[in-house]
């Protein structure tokens, strides 16, 4: 009994830091700093897969943070979710604008207006069996705690998670851009009821990395297929496609046309059950590769 309760213990209570090894801190101030320190912005994988969202990241995927996110994830050092999940909220901040009722710094891309709904975070899930093998699901926690922080920041925020997987998928190490877009095309979809915890809110995806980028995609198709959102980058090769032409957005004054009451995401008319404010499913994630960083 007393081996059973120390392994329960070092999982939820690690005797050394997640990121470095160093005793006795779960997380030292060095790792601490090194998962603070970045301002969260924009990345961009190269290729870029269709669909995807903007996605805003906390930190670059190497040394400390690669560390702690394999910890939290595969070894259940649980006692990192705090930190994560915090700077989980900072991507989620940086992407929806720098402060509530404003809109950000970037040409074209959906603020949080005044009459904007509560931020919704959806985590993108993972294989049951791997949910399975690790005992926890990673960014489901993570996604609570970010949830939380945003609250005690005056951003009303609730983590809805609706995204489940329709089939079955292989593990995605190992497999290339084309290979991991292949493997979870058209893998997931809204749970039954999900659709209506989704209106009225500011989608955003969360995970806690971005490689690729096909999970992301794979997840805001799924989203924009329940909201009745047609998306060109949901058929397009970004290959060639001007910045502005890439991203989600919505279509204000420059527009040509503006059907009568509605309004577009890439000149689609939005007619679906779901109406999500701002029109646009968003992206937040804690760590990215260095060079995807813009």
């Amino acid at each position: 009994m007393r081996g059973w309760w120390q392994d329960l213990t070092d999982l939820a209570l690690p005797t050394e830091c997640g990121g470095c090894g160093s005793p006795p801190a779960v997380l030292c101030a060095r790792c601490r700093t090194s998962l603070e320190r970045a301002e969260p912005r924009r990345v961009r994988p190269v290729p870029e897969p269709p669909g995807l969202p903007a996605v805003y990241a906390a930190a670059p995927y190497a040394r400390e943070v690669r560390a702690l996110l394999l910890a939290h994830k595969e070894r259940g050092a649980l006692a990192l979710t705090g930190a994560l999940g915090a700077a989980l909220a900072g991507a989620v901040r940086a992407g929806l604008g720098p402060e509530p009722g404003q809109l950000g710094p970037e040409p074209g891309r959906v603020g949080a207006g005044p009459d904007a709904g509560p931020v919704i975070l959806v985590p993108v899930p993972s294989a049951r069996w791997a949910v399975r093998r690790r005992g926890h699901d990673p960014v489901r926690r993570m996604a609570l705690v970010a949830a939380g922080r945003l609250r005690r920041t005056g951003t009303p925020a609730r983590v809805a998670a609706v995204l489940r997987q329709r089939r079955p998928v292989v593990d995605q190490a190992g497999l290339d851009a084309r290979r991991r877009r292949e493997n979870l095309a058209g893998a997931l979809e809204v749970r039954a009821g999900g659709a209506r915890l989704l209106a009225g809110g500011r989608v955003v995806l969360v995970d806690d990395l971005i490689t690729t980028g096909a999970s992301l995609a794979e997840a805001a198709r799924a989203v924009r297929a329940t909201a009745g959102i047609r998306c060109e980058e949901d058929r397009a090769v970004y290959r060639g496609a001007t910045r502005e032409g890439r991203e989600e957005r919505r279509i204000g004054p420059r527009s040509r046309t503006r059907p009568q009451g509605g309004k577009s995401v890439h000149g689609a008319l939005e007619k679906g059950p779901v109406n999500i404010t701002g029109e646009a499913v968003r992206a937040a994630v804690i760590a990215a590769p260095r060079d995807s960083f813009e």
